[in-house]
């Protein structure tokens, strides 16, 4: 084969091998774009509701929302948590509301029905109100009983999360997340350092585990 058709076969597969590159890069880049919102997700955890209705010591309920932009789900979290727990000579409880607010960045880009395999970041912020009575026994005196608070408690904190979201059926979505909660900080707690935060758990351990069981309602947008 002569030597300029040599050239001209060579520089035509480099040019649909350069124009393949492209094309896939731009492909990728689409779907990492952000992009306008399809739907809103509301949903709520089947663990903090199944824990309220058996009476146990933590009752909590929580709602979720989110919606898409591409990838990238912006959420807020809402909830309410009430805790009792018996000390060693006493009675701790708590009651207070929190929130978080974060992002979940999606890793199924091709997905049609939008299922989810996320890793996100929160920001958890809560206000309550905690108790604790106890009994001290001195060895010359009676027992007495005595009682601190902390009643306008906040505090703050930050999450990872990772999870799945799975399509069910039309609007119906199931899922879970996983937590891992630290940098506890409290304010106001003038009574004694807080046992635990509602959203949180318990500070004095540092670093803290959180699980969910969630289901969801898809709610699209008109076009």
């Amino acid at each position: 084969m002569p030597a300029p058709m040599l050239k001209l076969l060579w520089s035509s597969l480099l040019l649909v091998c350069c124009l393949q590159a492209e094309a896939q890069i731009n492909q990728r880049d689409s779907l990492r774009a952000i992009r306008k919102p399809t739907g809103l997700r509301v949903g709520t955890d089947l663990i903090a509701i199944g824990k309220t209705i058996g009476q146990a010591p933590l009752q909590s309920w929580e709602i979720s929302a989110d919606i898409d932009l591409g990838r990238y789900y912006p959420i807020f979290e809402v909830g309410k948590w009430s805790r009792e727990a018996t000390l060693t000579n006493g009675l701790y409880n708590n009651e207070g509301n929190y929130f978080r607010l974060g992002v979940d960045v999606n890793f199924l880009l091709k997905d049609k029905d939008k299922n989810m395999f996320f890793i996100g970041m929160r920001y958890g912020r809560a206000q309550y109100s905690e108790r604790v009575s106890y009994t001290v026994t001195p060895e010359l005196f009676p027992t007495s009983q005595l009682a601190t608070s902390n009643p306008d408690a906040t505090a703050g904190w930050i999450e990872l999360t990772s999870g799945l979201r799975v399509k069910v059926w039309r609007g119906f979505w199931m899922g879970y997340t996983g937590r891992m909660k630290f940098l506890p900080h409290t304010k106001d707690t003038p009574g004694f350092d807080s046992y635990d935060i509602p959203g949180f758990g318990l500070p004095f351990k540092g670093l803290y585990w959180g699980f969910n069981y969630q289901v969801f309602w898809r709610i699209p947008f008109k076009k």
